[in-house]
């Protein structure tokens, strides 16, 4: 502005004919620049700057944000992080369970067997003693019925009637060969 005052003042020259040229009227283009300077003060004041500040507060915001969302992500790593742990904490404890059920398993199923085989053994003794006596009980009936056969057959080829001691001499006789054979 003040260029253009001094250039007014010193009816100088060349601006003064580009300006006629062109038609400026100096006195509406001075109360023009200042008007247009009040407008520029007036719109740095009551919006640039509100509009900066809102500007700063936003970077702030995002700022924040930013620090927010990387605190975030560093706690989801941390929690990630603990539950990949109790995972692998809950996959050796079933590992362990399992081992630990097998191994019950095995010794439940020796434990089975082992009590099979005593009953088998035992039924096995009980048929063997029950074989034992029913061919002690044989023999004895065996025994008794060649006795009879015997005095029977001795009584019918000497035709006379035996007495009871004849009976039971002969039987026992015919018992001792039977024993001997």
């Amino acid at each position: 502005m003040t260029v253009f005052a001094l250039a007014a003042q010193s009816g100088g020259g060349q601006i003064e004919e580009i300006a006629r040229t062109f038609g400026v009227d100096w006195p509406h283009l001075t109360a023009q620049i200042l008007s247009f300077g009040i407008v520029c003060a007036l719109l740095y004041w009551l919006a640039y700057q509100p509009v900066l500040r809102m500007l700063a507060e936003r970077r702030t915001q995002i700022a924040l944000g930013l620090e927010n969302t990387q605190k975030i992500n560093a706690t989801l790593a941390g929690i990630e992080a603990e539950r990949q742990g109790i995972l692998n904490e809950a996959h050796a404890q079933s590992a362990l369970l399992i081992a630990e059920a097998r191994g019950a398993a095995v010794h439940l199923r020796e434990r089975e067997l082992q009590r099979s085989t005593a009953d088998a053994e035992q039924i096995l003794r009980a048929a063997r003693q029950a074989a034992v006596q029913e061919h002690t009980r044989m023999l004895a009936d065996l025994r008794r019925e060649v006795g009879r056969l015997v005095v029977q057959t001795t009584g019918a080829v000497i035709g006379k009637i035996l007495t009871a001691d004849d009976q039971r001499r002969l039987s026992e006789e015919a018992v001792k060969r039977l024993a001997e054979s």
